[in-house]
């Protein structure tokens, strides 16, 4: 159920994203007129307040009688938000971008989807160009300008085409968002991807920069990793897309790098019957060969609309310099989800004799580096024991390295589950850690996904354990579900293994909103702290650390206090 509080802050967010979105100093008539369209009934004078609020808060400026713009705070509280509403309004963003192209292929006029991308350095836009003219791009249209000291780019973003299946009366919904596998010039199958429902993060964002992409091997070799999406359109319409997308390559606009059959699976995607799958290869492909050649650029995907005949041109229309992808190949999607359910049935663990399997996350570090790993890993338990699921790690020897095992939270699910409480993990996040204002920043659900979100996480440097362990930084945590009837002895679980140093963040109430984070309706809520916590502060001190999140079942016994 959700509080006043809550209503109220989420019509102030409200009010920021429309600030943000229009970019430009707006009065409270225009503000109360557009949360109308979005299905908030809000007056002038309740705006007012509103805006006040705002304003001491920081997040936002009046300028003389003309209205309010959003502060650079404001704009930082916006990227954060009211995280239950950035699950879902990930996907809902897409479609607002979608819904706002109106490209015309005849006349070559009208609005496109475009990427935003900002760098500093001048000596990337030659790569830039270069990974243009190889075709691996939606498009060779973008745009550079200079803004304070910053460059940014314009590239065209894949979502268009989407757009223009709108505009014509063809449903495009868009499954995934990872990256794909290329072999001899052949694309071979999704490797990583998010479902663009339920994420607080972009999918594909999600896998660029840290050497998630290999741009650059696959324009030398033909073998690399490359950043693509996935949508689905019915399969009646199969004939009239094809035409659209003749006239769009036609004006320099494709990226496609198949069209389907009905219900074929591709690059490991099963289609649902009925259906066709296109996957288009990512607009920011460009970007990412960028950030492999070492330059820092800041990518942001469908961040706004352009006016496509206001964009420059490189000779040329794309062609993608690729093979017909894998179709109806065997080894399809494997979903860290079907991973989990495993994994936890296979938990053991007796809370009486305190023996049985227990799941664990296995990293592993040189021998030279393993005294300072345990110190570390130590340091954060004995300071904030709430941020590791367990006071237990083992050793294990693996050729010339050493596996720090730490115990998983989805064990606690496991151990539910095998005293008759159907316990499932819904969500993998970002906790901001805050004296008064604890909330996640950014969920990832299990379902949809083929890596676990907290090994996304790390691979981002999105966590700061070592703020956290001040007070002012973010950790690794889940957000798990059970139905509500099942309490009373879930409860009594949870007192039994707090007792055995099994540490739970926190216990909701049926229908109660957790740090920020939608609990579905009948069911109650509660929050473990991710069991890569101390593995995370170890990275975070630069230690070559290959992290390794749900790997395998292990026998507690072999575990040791830290």
């Amino acid at each position: 159920m959700m509080s006043v509080k809550q209503e109220t802050d989420q019509k102030m967010m409200e009010i920021l994203r429309i600030l943000y979105e229009k970019d430009e100093v707006l009065g409270a008539k225009v503000i109360s007129e557009e949360l109308d369209k979005r299905g908030y009934s809000l007056g002038e004078r309740a705006v007012r307040y509103h805006m006040h609020i705002l304003d001491e808060k920081g997040f936002s400026q009046k300028v003389g009688y003309k209205g309010r713009r959003i502060t650079d705070k404001g704009k930082e509280e916006l990227e954060k938000g009211l995280i239950y509403e950035q699950v879902d309004f990930t996907s809902s963003y897409f479609q607002e971008r979608i819904q706002q192209v109106s490209l015309d292929p005849e006349r070559k006029e009208g609005c496109v989807i475009v990427n935003l991308s900002s760098f500093n350095d001048k000596e990337a836009i030659p790569l830039i160009e270069d990974v243009f003219n190889t075709g691996l791009a939606v498009s060779k249209h973008h745009r550079i300008y200079d803004n304070k000291n910053t460059k940014y780019i314009e590239t065209i973003c894949g979502t268009t085409i989407d757009g223009i299946f709108q505009e014509n009366g063809i449903i495009s919904k868009l499954l995934y968002g990872g990256l794909v596998k290329v072999e001899n010039n052949q694309p071979i199958k999704f490797t990583q991807q998010i479902a663009y429902s339920k994420t607080s993060v972009t999918p594909i964002e999600a896998f660029t920069g840290n050497d998630n992409t290999n741009v650059l091997d696959v324009i030398s070799s033909g073998d690399g990793i490359i950043p693509a999406n996935i949508r689905v359109i019915p399969c009646v319409k199969k004939q009239k897309a094809i035409n659209i997308l003749k006239k769009l390559e036609k004006i320099d606009i494709n990226g496609v790098l198949h069209i389907g059959e009905p219900g074929e699976t591709i690059l490991g995607v099963p289609i649902p019957e009925g259906l066709v799958g296109i996957p288009i290869i990512g607009g920011i492909t460009p970007l990412c060969a960028a950030q492999e050649a070492g330059y820092d650029i800041n990518i942001k995907l469908a961040d706004k609309v352009a006016e496509y005949n206001q964009m420059n041109h490189l000779r040329g229309n794309i062609k993608i310099p690729l093979n017909k992808p894998t179709t109806n190949n065997a080894d399809k999607i494997s979903f860290v989800e079907n991973k989990i359910f495993n994994l936890i049935s296979k938990v053991d663990y007796d809370i009486e004799t305190q023996k049985g399997k227990v799941i664990a996350n296995v990293s592993y570090v040189d021998k030279e580096y393993l005294d300072e790993s345990i110190e570390i890993l130590k340091d954060v338990y004995h300071k904030k024991p709430e941020y590791c699921i367990s006071n237990k790690y083992a050793l294990l020897e693996k050729d010339d390295k050493i596996g720090i095992a730490t115990i998983c939270s989805l064990t606690i699910d496991g151990i539910l589950t095998s005293n008759g409480v159907t316990s499932l993990p819904q969500f993998g996040g970002l906790l901001d850690i805050s004296p008064n204002n604890k909330r996640f920043i950014e969920l990832i659900s299990y379902q949809g996904s083929s890596a676990d979100p907290h090994e996304i996480f790390i691979k981002k440097d999105m966590h700061n354990i070592k703020g956290a362990l001040e007070d002012s930084g973010n950790i690794l945590a889940n957000l798990h579900t059970i139905h509500y009837s099942a309490r009373d002895v879930a409860t009594d679980v949870f007192d039994k293994i707090s007792d055995l140093s099994f540490n739970l963040f926190h216990v909701g109430k049926p229908n109660e909103y957790l740090y920020n984070a939608r609990v579905e309706k009948y069911n109650f809520g509660y929050v473990l702290a991710g069991g890569l916590n101390p593995i995370a502060a170890i990275k975070e001190e630069n230690i070559p650390i290959d992290v390794k999140s749900i790997e395998t079942t292990l026998e507690h016994d072999i575990f040791d206090e830290i």
